[in-house]
């Protein structure tokens, strides 16, 4: 009986979040974020006059390194906590993920702190990623032969 009131105590005071709302957010903040990139490949392309691939990798390099910055200097965990997934899904999320991280452990050293720590929340990313495209290019090549 105690388990079964304490169960609708907590389902009372559960706060509840607005689905669409933040869908909404989400997808403004990840389409802006998406416009940023698109708009760091443009610059790369024209001022460094480098070919389109070159010019996304330094667009990656950019939000990444803005990404840790920014959760550095603090400011960050604001954001993702307003846009949701809009910034938690892209890279600038990986990123974040990883400096907070090497950040909440660094006092107990670069070993045994941000080396053993900085992967714990984002490792599990990197192996299903892996795993992921793994069994992708696997279907890929039966179901089309190789030829794409």
């Amino acid at each position: 009986m105690e388990q079964k009131k304490y169960a609708e105590i907590v389902k009372k005071h559960t706060p509840r979040e607005d689905s669409i709302k933040n869908g909404f957010i989400a997808f403004i903040s990840g389409g802006i974020m998406g416009m940023i990139g698109q708009g760091l490949i443009t610059f790369y392309e024209r001022m460094l006059n480098v070919t389109a691939s070159e010019a996304t990798s330094f667009m990656i390099i950019t939000l990444i390194f803005l990404g840790c910055l920014f959760t550095c200097l603090g400011f960050f965990d604001n954001w993702v906590n307003f846009c949701k997934a809009g910034l938690f899904i892209p890279i600038t999320g990986f990123a974040h993920a990883m400096m907070s991280a090497a950040l909440d452990y660094k006092k107990e050293g670069m070993v045994t702190g941000i080396g053993a720590s900085m992967l714990k929340l984002t490792g599990s990313v990197i192996i299903f990623g892996v795993v992921s495209a793994y069994v992708f290019g696997i279907l890929r090549y039966i179901l089309f032969g190789g030829n794409i």
